[in-house]
């Protein structure tokens, strides 16, 4: 089945592991200014996401991607257990979007220039979580900050990253 992908730019066909964005509902945005160009951001959140998914957790909640995969630096195509790359525009976008018995989900990286030698990096979080058993999930991950917080942490490491190459 074709899907088609919402964003800033025109609509385009996917593949049938592609989904609909913008029509996740809005769940939060992190943001972290780094002291490094957006290249060195740009490789530095692929090499920070080679590290931060476990298997375990995907296949505990029934990920259909369970193990790391696919081509690098981040492009489409690429694989981490939970999430597949849906797009990837270097050194501005990436959209990581997943699936599981409880939700379905898309995580979008946005680089944008913020002075001299500064990189803005955001994460936006979208997602559904349904039935009983995504509203309990949302409730444990999302509710109790601890979806934050990981993301917080995820977004320090790829500055430290970015900063340190």
């Amino acid at each position: 089945m074709d899907l088609m992908v919402g964003g800033a730019g025109p609509a385009t066909q996917r593949n049938e592991d592609s989904m609909e964005i913008t029509a996740l509902p809005y769940v939060d945005e992190r943001t972290e200014l780094v002291a490094a160009d957006a290249d060195a951001v740009w490789r530095a959140v692929g090499d920070v996401l080679d590290g931060a998914f476990g298997s375990g957790y995907a296949r505990l909640v029934g990920c259909p991607h369970r193990t790391a995969s696919g081509p690098r630096p981040p492009a489409e195509g690429s694989v981490w257990p939970g999430f597949r790359v849906d797009s990837a525009t270097p050194v501005r976008e990436l959209v990581l979007t997943g699936r599981h018995h409880f939700s379905t989900y898309a995580l979008v990286f946005r680089l944008d220039e913020a002075g001299a030698g500064r990189t803005r990096l955001r994460a936006e979080t979208r997602a559904r979580f349904p039935g009983p058993g995504g509203a309990l999930y949302r409730l444990l991950v999302i509710r109790t900050g601890a979806h934050a917080v990981l993301t917080g942490r995820l977004l320090s490491s790829i500055g430290r990253r970015a900063e340190g190459l």
